[in-house]
């Protein structure tokens, strides 16, 4: 909804600031413009600004844009995929399905 303010906990808050800071100095690293990544995303420099502060209110897409420009867009392949504890539960479930099904 436009208008609503995402409010987020600490720790998420906080992740998304170090994602921010990572972006912009991988940015720094490749000596960057703010105004060259910004053009090459099709955003803004005030956007840019708001992506390497990690603000939950810049959409995911634009997140993976900059990605994208930076060359790091497998990065976003990375979420999730390590799914420890979702494969616990399946297997817990898939244990309990066959204890059922010997009864």
């Amino acid at each position: 909804m436009k208008g609503t303010k995402t409010v987020l906990l600490p720790k998420l808050t906080k992740i998304l600031e170090e994602m921010g800071e990572n972006i912009k100095l991988a940015r720094l690293r490749r000596k960057l413009t703010t105004e060259q990544i910004a053009e090459r995303a099709g955003i803004s420099r005030s956007t840019l600004w708001q992506v390497e502060k990690g603000l939950p209110s810049v959409s995911l897409g634009t997140y993976a844009q900059v990605l994208f420009v930076l060359g790091l867009e497998k990065d976003l392949q990375l979420i999730a995929k390590d799914d420890v504890l979702g494969r616990k539960l399946q297997d817990a479930e898939l244990l309990t399905g066959k204890q059922n099904a010997r009864k």
